[in-house]
């Protein structure tokens, strides 16, 4: 014998009660993913497949994840242009070559430099290898996998790995601004939500909320197609109504779109901005943020002082700027 939701006593059944009267109030619980933000950082360990170590997190993901918010995106590029303008090119590692091995340790916290020898067995150069697609395996050897089998296997002992360090696993390296992910997501979600909110042409909608007896068919098809008209492209257009002998609420405006839009944007922009310049420790002057109050963001300067005595002058010891 079966037995349905309406047999089960309200006690059996999670959230859910009901009355004689036949009235019914039950609620859900909020959608809980499988491994949210939080629970993700606690699998971060290395799986061996076999031939080599697969990363904790998704490289392609995390490449895909740079370009979400320009914040990010720019933060990591400034950090590379600060570390090759202090670079001073050597003859087997050239500037653009440092360039790609700063990013790629920004970006995915793995760098590796593939050592180039010649015939005779000296080195030629030390060229970059992309992080997206390098594999450590076992016993010093590493892999580059561009697509599934598609694997080529370096020779042992010519690649270098730099890694930033974990406290999950000791394979590969996270970059340090992966705790800054998703509000970097945030940022991007809120941009997109805009973008679709005004593209879609709904931000002027309303309701027309007619009762006035002294319209006829005619005036009605007529409102119905300037409606109509004003919707999508050139929209914003301005419509005129005359109702001679009607009654003062015979036609209400009534707005929906503006109000159920209140997403708070310029707020989920700036807080999600913050904590990507805090998980980069950058301040807010070098990224070209306009400050928003009168006194602005002050001077990033540090400006040290060091004493020393003036030769030949006695006395004590004058303390100048450095």
């Amino acid at each position: 014998m079966s037995t349905t939701l309406q047999d089960l006593p309200p006690v059996l059944v999670a959230g859910h009660t009901s009355s004689p009267a036949g009235i019914e109030a039950f609620t859900f619980g909020d959608a809980v993913p499988v491994l949210d933000s939080r629970e993700v950082l606690d699998y971060l360990e290395c799986w061996y497949n076999g031939r080599y170590y697969d990363p904790p997190l998704s490289f392609d993901g995390l490449a895909k994840s740079v370009r979400a918010s320009v914040y990010l995106q720019s933060g990591l590029n400034f950090k590379r242009n600060m570390l090759a303008r202090t670079f001073i090119p050597h003859k087997l590692l050239s500037r653009a070559a440092f360039e790609q091995l700063v990013l790629d340790w920004l970006t995915f916290g793995n760098a590796y430099l593939e050592r180039r020898r010649s015939m005779l067995g000296s080195t030629l150069t030390l060229s970059p290898a992309l992080a997206k697609y390098m594999r450590r395996g076992k016993d010093d050897q590493f892999y580059m996998v561009q697509a599934w089998r598609e694997e080529h296997a370096f020779e042992p002992g010519s690649i270098y790995h730099l890694r930033e360090v974990d406290i999950n696993q000791e394979i590969y390296g996270l970059p340090e601004w992966i705790a800054a992910l998703q509000s970097a997501l945030l940022n991007e979600s809120a941009t997109l939500f805009r973008r679709k909110y005004y593209n879609n042409g709904s931000h002027a909608g309303f309701i027309l909320y007619m009762t006035d007896p002294a319209q006829n068919e005619g005036d009605v098809d007529a409102m119905r197609q300037a409606l109509k008209s004003a919707k999508g492209p050139s929209n914003f257009r301005n419509l005129f109504m005359y109702s001679p002998n009607g009654k003062k609420d015979g036609i209400q405006l009534i707005p929906i779109s503006e109000v159920a839009a209140k997403d708070d944007f310029g707020s989920i922009k700036n807080i999600s901005r913050d904590d990507m310049l805090a998980g980069l420790r950058i301040p807010p002057q070098l990224m070209g943020i306009v400050p928003q109050n009168a006194g602005g963001f002050g001077s990033i300067r540090v400006c040290g002082q060091r004493t020393r005595t003036r030769p030949g002058a006695p006395g004590p010891a004058q303390r100048v700027d450095r």
